[in-house]
């Protein structure tokens, strides 16, 4: 069996030594004392420890069935489902003029981490509705907010995304879905859309369906395309709830992993739509569920691999075979527990260090969303740049991760009854959904990296530059951190100077390594990252403060990230410079 513990200390220290949270100016923030985020912390991972988490091998055993029209879900998912909305869980950090409690970003993506790493699949049912809120939130009218958010923050209604047909995929120019207008200012929406989920289930009352579709006079392109609200059931003016749409799952589709999650295909023949924002301006509004949902999908991409890392971590501390190289351990034992044995813990040091590092990058990112609510342009710009790098970057090496979690328990690992390859199973849709890596990838160097004139990526550049220089006086932390750190950072201005270079000459020469920029860049910024914590781990260290132990250690981690896994910087960027050619030799029939 498998277990969870949430890494409540490892939040507490990010949030307010790296971050400084109560110190930060945002309004409402100076209330996140110590004593206030531990106490929501604490109670998020008590449920998802003793909830969540042992209904995750149900899920994954069980998976969902669709009986007669209706999809539904694994035994005790239901149950769980109604605790995590009394518990307020659902509306942490919505709009408390529908419901919310008004948190931070930052809490919200916090308690995220711990759900999902319990239960990645039964999370999904709350995330996606989450981010359909958010576009309603941000596109609807008043009458559209009043009707949905309130049920949809109190999770009574969930929500959906709906973009993929089965002949589209990321070029959703081509989709056929259609929104013919009606007299009463609805819309007829007709299409099949696939891999959509939480399409259906039996946990809530009413799913509103956000759907991409063409309505007459948008053309062909992705710039006639509207958004509409569909619901499951219409609502009655006085919100009860009316006759059940033309809405249907077609079938359920059988995956690799994300069992408990209900995956569907969706029919909509003639359903009632409402559109959504501006007509012909659906791309717009549907980015603002993408985005947040590409940023939950890095999330989930190390909260999987948390999981994963902690009972690797169990196995290895438990299980005997050999003896240490340098002499016996476990003396009255016949044999030592392999974590004495230094490539399991190589395998263990690179599940932790970048754990630990992604962590903070998603809670700093966090906070950049935050800064961005309050009218910070610079950090919304700055988010938008990071956004392909967190979704790709941290589902790689999330998935990365889990695979070495598994690889520690040998055989055993492979063997369904340990747990193991749930984790690695699950994870893997992480880097394919919300766009896949690659799709990240090309964003980023073909669209991201020259917003705005360059100016956020020259401003993450000048971010790494100052705190260099406002913290070399140290020579430990310079030699150790900030040394490498400023390497990283030189490898990524010069693969950036390349692109922009070669990029209009030949665009294949940018585009045949924007995955390997992808990662340059995610490395680039654990290394930033893993230098903020060194300086605020050895400053509490200095004074005195905190927990020495806790401290100590992530400064272990930490020079072992600096010293085993930024070096690749230098990999990719020659990977870079190799250009295009070795990629696009090969003729296309010569495959």
């Amino acid at each position: 069996m498998t277990r969870y513990v949430a890494p409540v200390q490892d939040m507490q220290f990010l949030l307010h030594d790296v971050l400084k949270l109560s110190q930060s100016g945002l309004p409402g923030h100076d209330e996140l004392d110590r004593d206030f985020t531990a106490a929501i912390l604490d109670a998020a991972g008590q449920l998802a420890s003793d909830v969540l988490e042992p209904l995750n091998k149900v899920g994954d055993a069980q998976g969902c069935v669709l009986e007669n029209g209706v999809v539904r879900t694994p035994a005790g998912f239901k149950a769980a489902f109604d605790q995590v909305r009394e518990g307020g869980w659902t509306g942490l950090d919505c709009d408390p003029e529908y419901g919310g409690q008004g948190m931070p970003h930052i809490i919200g993506l916090a308690t995220g981490e711990m759900f999902v790493s319990a239960n990645l699949a039964f999370n999904m049912y709350q995330g996606l509705t989450h981010g359909a809120y958010s576009a309603i939130h941000a596109h609807g009218t008043p009458e559209q907010k009043q009707t949905y958010l309130p049920k949809m923050v109190s999770c009574e209604w969930t929500g959906t995304m709906n973009l993929t047909e089965p002949h589209c995929g990321t070029d959703l120019g081509m989709l056929r879905t259609r929104a013919e207008p009606q007299d009463d200012g609805s819309y007829a929406i007709t299409g099949q859309k696939i891999f959509i989920s939480a399409g259906d289930h039996d946990m809530s009352d009413n799913v509103i369906h956000l759907v991409l579709a063409k309505a007459p006079g948008g053309g062909e392109s992705t710039k006639g395309i509207s958004l509409f609200i569909v619901p499951k059931f219409l609502v009655n003016d006085d919100g009860s709830l009316g006759d059940r749409q033309a809405v249907s799952v077609g079938k359920l589709e059988e995956k690799m992993g994300i069992h408990g999650n209900a995956t569907c295909v969706m029919n909509f023949d003639g359903a009632k739509g409402w559109l959504l924002g501006d007509l012909h301006k659906g791309m717009r509004a549907m980015f603002t569920m993408m985005n947040e949902a590409r940023l939950g999908v890095g999330l989930q991409g190390y909260a999987a691999a948390e999981a994963a890392y902690q009972n690797a971590v169990d196995y290895a501390r438990d299980r005997l075979q050999g003896r240490a190289v340098t002499g016996a351990e476990n003396k009255a034992g016949p044999a030592d527990p392999i974590i004495v044995h230094p490539d399991v813990r190589r395998m263990l040091m690179d599940q932790r260090s970048f754990l630990e590092g992604a962590r903070a990058l998603a809670l700093w990112a966090a906070h950049m969303i935050d800064k961005s609510h309050n009218g910070d342009k610079d950090a919304d710009g700055l988010i938008s740049l990071l956004t392909p790098v967190i979704k790709g970057f941290l589902t790689d090496k999330g998935f990365d991760g889990a695979v070495q979690a598994q690889q520690v328990y040998g055989g055993h690992g492979y063997i369904e009854e340990w747990g193991m390859s749930q984790f690695v199973r699950d994870a893997r849709i992480t880097m394919i959904y919300e766009g896949a890596n690659g799709v990240q990838a090309l964003d980023l160097v073909g669209r991201k990296l020259a917003q705005d004139g360059g100016k956020h990526v020259m401003a993450f550049f000048e971010m790494v530059r100052s705190f260099i220089k406002e913290n070399e006086g140290d020579e430990t932390l310079k030699a150790q951190f900030l040394d490498p750190l400023k390497a990283a950072s030189k490898d990524l201005q010069a693969a950036a100077t390349y692109f922009m270079e070669r990029g209009m000459s030949n665009p294949n020469d940018a585009l045949s390594g924007s995955y390997d920029f992808m990662h340059l860049f995610g490395h680039t910024a654990l290394g930033l990252m893993w230098s903020r914590m060194a300086v605020a781990a050895q400053a509490a260290l200095t004074a005195g403060e905190g927990d020495a132990e806790f401290l100590r250690d992530k400064l272990v981690t930490g020079r072992y990230y600096m010293a085993r896994h930024l070096p690749m910087t230098t990999t990719h960027l020659a990977r870079i410079r190799s250009g295009s050619e070795p990629v696009m030799a090969l003729a296309a029939d010569r495959f």
